[in-house]
This record gives structure tokens, sequence and C-alpha cells, in this order.
């Protein structure tokens, strides 16, 4: 049994969640709304505004999954109350965005026009030309979408030059000038 998935998860206020027959659970709050397929032999119990997910014991594979649908339960209303963002930075000469209607049109030194669609769900900032802010309900999408725009021109190990987390770190390596001096 998970230890992560016996820890309840709390309600917020202004969040609503509700458990169709079915068996998909939808959140509501006012970021936006998500909805979820749960397996079958998972169960939400939801007492003074938390909620417990359990397992049917009659089902044997659910219990591989018991930990990831409490994490998914909890990431949805994370989500739909407070939101999910990812912060990008371009770094070289001549590098910049801009958001043209529903596309992101990056200028990273490749000679064609490198537009990006953005999905119908995320809100997409630019500020300074140069750094790029992702905002979101659900957790996947902003991820699966930012490393997307990240792949684009990934850092490289020589100038560190690309598109890279605000975070993240690229360690840099010598180049043949280096080498040449031995």
């Amino acid at each position: 049994m998970s230890r992560l998935g016996k820890i309840p998860i709390d309600l917020p206020k202004g969040v609503d969640l509700k458990l169709s027959p079915e068996g998909i659970v939808n959140v509501k709050g006012p970021k936006g709304t998500l909805n979820l397929e749960m397996k079958k032999g998972i169960l939400l119990d939801i007492k003074d505004s938390k909620i417990h997910v359990s397992l049917d014991e009659k089902f044997k594979l659910t219990s591989a999954m018991y930990g990831l649908y409490r994490s998914l339960i909890n990431n949805m209303v994370i989500g739909v109350s407070v939101g999910f963002k990812k912060e990008l930075t371009l770094i070289g000469v001549g590098f910049r965005a801009t958001v043209k209607g529903n596309k992101i049109d990056l200028q990273v030194g490749y000679s064609h026009p490198t537009d990006i669609e953005i999905p119908k769900d995320i809100q997409v900032k630019i500020n300074k030309s140069v750094e790029i802010v992702i905002e979101g309900a659900d957790k996947q999408k902003v991820g699966q979408f930012a490393a997307s725009v990240r792949d684009i021109r990934k850092p490289e190990p020589y100038k560190g030059k690309g598109i890279r987390y605000k975070d993240e770190y690229v360690r840099k390596k010598a180049g043949k000038a280096a080498k040449a001096g031995k």
C-alpha cells in the first residue's frame, strides 16, 4: 500500500469535486474544470472537505495504481485552485519570442519561421521578449507544452545558447581551443 496514497487531499474553498456513477471524477474551481476517468477498484470518499483515496481489495491491478490516482487527483485540485506555471528563458543574440493570435513566434536563429500553436487551455505571456511564462490548470499539458517549446532549440553546452527553463543549469564544455593548448 502506498504511503502517499494514504494522505488525505485537502479540498480548498471554491473547489467542487464530483464523482459520477461511471467512475469519472470532475473537479471544478476558479481556474477551470478537469476530468479524470477512474480505474475500477479505486474508491473516493469525501469527508469534512478532505478527499480520502481507498482501495477495493477485490481488484488486484489497482494496488499498483493507488498512489498514482491520489497524485493525479491532488494535481487536479491544485490546478483548478492555484494553477501551474513554467517559465522559459531565451538565451542568444537576436533570440526573441512574440505571441501572434493563438501561436508563439520564436526567432531562435533558424532561417525559417518557427511557430507553435498554443493549446486552448493554456495561457502564454512573454516578458521582455526573452522570457516565456506558460500557465494553466492541467499540470501535464503545461509541462508538455513547455517541453515542446524547449525542444525547438535546446541549450547547447559550448556557449549556452538556446531555450531553457528559468532555473535550469547548463554545464558548459571546453571547446577545441582548450584542447590545443596542451
